[in-house]
This record gives structure tokens, C-alpha cells and sequence, in this order.
């Protein structure tokens, strides 16, 4: 097995942490090992540092009891922008119809403040990647794999030992694991979950 994955995650908690420095209202984050794999169609990019940002703005939101999403979540409404904009993220253009002030991009303070984060984290997902990319060129993985899709996001339950659990599309688990960040073992599905996929 790959240490690669408690690696990233020790990361994705370190990014986190220099979040709360300048902003000691964002509560931790619980389980950073979620992140891994997932990309956010709502966020529009990959995971990265501005991704972090972008949900640590969804935290402190939620901390401050303020309603920063309608539409299941997609919406990001001008609250969210408000927040989003205390902690150094911009929107310059007006909101998409669909997913509202999503797209944000950091500023150049906020790039200058969190360099050393930013460096540091790049280097754990490039490491990350390295560790997880498969040679696919010889396997058929289907029409989600030929569109960049994660496998039609399709999302179950997967458990650790200590009883904390994450929703991830079985496909992004298959690939490598997602380490809890609380027990140090593996998520994985319930063996009643894939008997009632199949």
C-alpha cells in the first residue's frame, strides 16, 4: 500500500491549520482524507489550494450560522462572496447562472500570505499523483475514464474501523486509498453496500 495518501492528507490538515492562523473562527477540519480524489464541479477546479480555501469560506459560514449556498449547494450566493473575500479570494465577473460566485481565484496578498502552504501542498499532489496514476493505456475503463468523469458520481458510503464514514464514487476509492485521518486504516465499503451495487 501507498503512503502517499495519509501523506496528502497530513497536508491537506497543515493547509488547513495555516487557514486557522489567519482566520481562528474556521473549525477543523474533520476529515481531510475526504478531499482526496474528489474533484467539485460546484468549486470548478481539482483539489488544490484555492479548492481548500473554497471550502474553508463553507466553513466558516457554516460557524457563523450564515446560508452561503441555495440550489443543493451549487448556488454560491453573495455571502459566500463576502466570506470568500475576507479571506483573500476574488470574483471578478458576474455570477454564473448556475453555480453563482463559485469560480473564485485567491488574490495577490493571499498568494504572497500562503506561498510556503501553496508550495507545499503542490509538492504532496504532485507526489500524490505519481503514487496513484496507473498505466491505463492497455485497460478499458469506459465511457467515464474517455470523458474525465469520476465514474458517473455515484456516491456511497465508505467506513473506517473507527466508525467515521465519507461518501466517495467507488470508482476514486478503487484507485488507491483513502486513509482516515482518525484511526490511520483505510475507508472502505460495507461488503452489503457492493452486494446491492452489483
Amino acid at each position: 500500500m501507498s503512503t502517499t495518501p495519509p501523506v496528502l492528507a497530513a497536508e491537506l490538515a497543515q493547509a488547513w491549520a495555516d487557514i486557522q492562523r489567519y482566520h481562528p473562527e474556521l473549525p477543523d477540519l474533520a476529515a481531510p482524507e475526504s478531499l482526496i480524489g474528489e474533484s467539485s464541479s460546484a468549486c470548478g477546479h481539482e483539489l488544490s489550494f484555492e479548492r481548500l480555501l473554497h471550502e474553508a469560506v463553507h466553513g466558516i459560514a457554516a460557524a457563523r450560522g450564515v446560508r452561503d449556498t441555495s440550489r443543493a449547494g451549487r448556488y454560491h450566493n453573495r455571502r459566500f462572496l463576502a466570506i470568500a473575500e475576507e479571506m483573500g479570494l476574488d470574483h471578478p465577473e458576474e455570477p454564473h447562472p448556475s453555480s453563482g460566485f463559485s469560480l473564485v481565484a485567491l488574490k495577490s496578498e493571499a498568494k504572497k500570505r500562503y506561498r510556503p502552504t501553496t508550495e507545499r501542498l503542490q509538492r504532496a499532489l504532485k507526489a500524490h499523483l505519481a503514487a496513484t496514476t496507473e498505466d491505463t493505456a492497455r485497460s478499458f475503463r469506459g465511457p467515464a475514464a474517455r470523458h474525465g468523469s469520476s465514474g458517473g458520481g455515484v456516491r456511497v458510503k465508505a467506513v473506517c474501523d473507527c466508525g467515521r464514514n465519507v461518501r466517495v464514487v467507488p470508482s476514486v476509492l478503487a484507485q488507491a486509498p483513502i486513509m482516515c485521518g482518525g484511526c490511520g486504516k483505510p475507508f472502505r465499503i460495507p461488503e452489503a453496500a457492493v452486494a446491492a451495487m452489483s
